[in-house]
């Protein structure tokens, strides 16, 4: 039975999609941005065990295979495991199969619109999230995808994963070739040609831009993927794709990053956001949200 790796799951989340939803955060990413402000779900436990000495509540051991376990009951959420590891993991992930999750969906389904997945990259995990969503939408739920669109979703081999998702709300970090390289240790021509493709079969929720002043050339990205989701908007007679912009903040993110490339970067002016925003909407995108 396929099992996924789970960092965890937030019952009730007003951010990720429409109404009220179930996050789900799936371990691993393909990326390693320098901004991550979710470090933690980047990478595998290798069960090293350096975190279990850390662990003020005695909430992780190792077990037999040297293995590290965590106790949830015991576990008191002070983060701790997580900020020591020099791998960006965490001890505390768990794995479910499809029942199993579908099992903690069913616990709130009354009260959540739908379900998102998210990671790290949840798209790793599309074969198995495409079985997940086949159940979820029984359940009368929505499914949504947040993505940095490195996976190509027009390959056959995801069309079904396309068609049991309802909207995806895919991250493009900046516009530029080398900038987005140098930020993600990844080219972004995957991402562009995804944001395209999901909007042409009305499948595009929201694009999401991180605002980082002096790291990023912001204008820019804004810019031109305004300029993409207004062509979109007019080729294919919508209006309603969001373009999310976000002020980027320290929190979070890695102590190591923050003392080099980010330590002296604060969070953009409430000006430049609005600034921002107005070049977004000069370029044909009726929905813009700052955050």
């Amino acid at each position: 039975m396929k099992r996924a790796k789970i960092n965890k799951i937030i019952k009730f989340s007003n951010v990720d999609g429409p109404g009220n939803r179930m996050s789900i955060f799936f371990q691993g990413c393909n990326y390693n941005c320098l901004y991550c402000h979710n470090p933690e779900t980047i990478n595998r436990c290798n069960s090293c065990g350096v975190c279990v000495e850390s662990c003020p509540a005695g909430a992780l051991s190792m077990a037999a295979g040297s293995k590290v376990c965590w106790d949830k009951k015991t576990c008191t959420e002070c983060g701790r495991c997580t900020e020591i590891c020099m791998r960006d993991s965490s001890p505390k992930t768990m794995d479910y199969s499809v029942k199993e999750l579908l099992e903690e969906i069913k616990k709130v389904s009354g009260f959540i619109r739908g379900i998102t997945v998210s990671g790290g990259e949840a798209t790793l995990n599309y074969e198995f999230i495409t079985g997940l969503f086949k159940e979820v939408k029984k359940l009368g739920l929505t499914t949504f995808v947040d993505t940095n669109g490195s996976l190509d979703l027009r390959e056959d081999i995801c069309s079904e994963f396309v068609r049991m998702t309802d909207k995806f709300m895919v991250d493009m970090k900046g516009w530029g070739e080398k900038t987005h390289r140098d930020l993600t240790g990844r080219d972004n021509l995957l991402v562009k040609k995804n944001i395209e493709f999901l909007g042409s079969l009305d499948k595009l929720y929201e694009v999401r831009t991180v605002v980082v002043p002096g790291l990023l050339d912001n204008v820019e990205t804004v810019d031109r993927v305004s300029r993409l989701i207004g062509e979109i908007n007019s080729k294919n007679q919508l209006g309603d794709i969001i373009y999310k912009l976000i002020k980027y903040r320290p929190i979070g993110v890695r102590k190591e990053i923050l003392e080099g490339e980010l330590l002296k970067i604060e969070s953009p002016a409430d000006e430049v956001m609005e600034r921002l925003s107005k070049l977004a909407g000069e370029n044909g995108v009726e929905k813009v949200i700052i955050i």
